[in-house]
């Protein structure tokens, strides 16, 4: 009992340094390399940037953003329940601190870190996208679209990513509204850009965290055939630590029985998989196929939610 809750305690540690991590990341990216250009990107760093240069960068992006955040969870508390309000209020905490000690980190350098606007606002959501990733698959939230989006999906048929798409691309455009001397003419040729430049990071932003996820998850089946498949299996069991499922079958071409090994293993774990085959049995015949998301003994734990049915009077 005792290992088992300091086992448990130290992956909850982990978990907790390795958000934390990834939060810091996604401030500095923020911070140092699209809000110095003026970008508005999606989310509630996108709407207290609104607030930040709408006030002339008298109101600061974290304290309008943890006040937002506040607001959205008091709304959604019995909505979305109480773990992820606690799990929410912790991720927008150190959020909005990150944010506000780089923002005035970067602020008092004078000038962005990248003067070209195109590769800082591609560079700063590689950052951004990579730091949500990272608190993503550590079971972390950083609040913002996400309360929003999981209020809907409560109520909705509407799915979490459609209405974060929607939130975020509507953020961005009403950067158009921002105070601008000129003519509407004058305004349009001035925003438009920016809105697009905002559309692009956010998509970015997107893209890295899907990978960062993805990638986690990713996993490699193999089906292997070969005459020495006991000794194949017995060696991926000792040298890999991976198990084996033997699965009975008949060549059809020659109408003898064979044996089928079905392994499952993690990407980075294919080629020493190879190398045991491939030492045992140089013709044996291999196919390989890449799997998103194992789930059980040894690979990532199944996280679902199951309803709870009504019982009928």
């Amino acid at each position: 009992m005792t290992k088992i809750s300091y086992t448990n305690l130290l992956k909850e540690s982990r978990d907790f340094v390795l958000i934390i991590f990834g939060l810091i990341l996604y401030a500095v990216g923020f911070t140092g390399f699209i809000l110095p250009h003026g970008i508005v990107i999606g989310g509630l760093s996108g709407v207290g940037s609104l607030v930040y240069f709408a006030t002339d960068k008298l109101i600061r992006v974290s304290v309008t953003q943890y006040a937002c955040n506040l607001l959205l969870l008091a709304i959604a508390y019995r909505i979305v329940g109480r773990k992820f309000v606690a799990r929410t209020i912790f991720g927008a905490t150190v959020l909005s601190l990150a944010i506000g000690f780089f923002e005035s980190f970067f602020t008092s350098i004078g000038h962005p870190l990248i003067e070209e606007m195109s590769m800082s606002a591609i560079l700063g959501g590689i950052l951004c996208g990579v730091g949500i990733g990272i608190v993503f698959v550590h079971n972390g939230s950083s609040g913002g679209t996400d309360i929003i989006a999981a209020m809907v999906a409560k109520v909705s048929n509407v799915t979490i990513g459609r209405t974060m798409i929607y939130c975020d691309m509507l953020i961005v455009l009403s950067s158009v509204f921002l105070p601008y001397d000129g003519t509407l003419e004058e305004r349009l040729n001035a925003r438009v850009p920016m809105i697009v430049y905002g559309w692009v990071v956010t998509f970015v932003i997107s893209y890295m965290c899907d990978l960062i996820i993805n990638t986690n998850r990713q996993a490699t089946q193999f089906i292997i055939f070969s005459r020495k498949w006991e000794e194949i299996a017995n060696l991926i069991n000792q040298d890999a630590h991976r198990g084996v499922t033997v699965i009975d079958g008949t060549g059809w071409y020659s109408k003898n029985p064979v044996k089928l090994l079905l392994v499952c293993c993690r990407k980075i774990e294919s080629v020493q998989i190879f190398r045991i085959v491939k030492g045992i049995d140089e013709h044996a015949f291999i196919t390989q196929t890449n799997v998103n998301g194992v789930y059980g003994e040894g690979f990532d734990k199944m996280i679902v939610k199951i309803k709870k049915l009504k019982k009928k009077d």
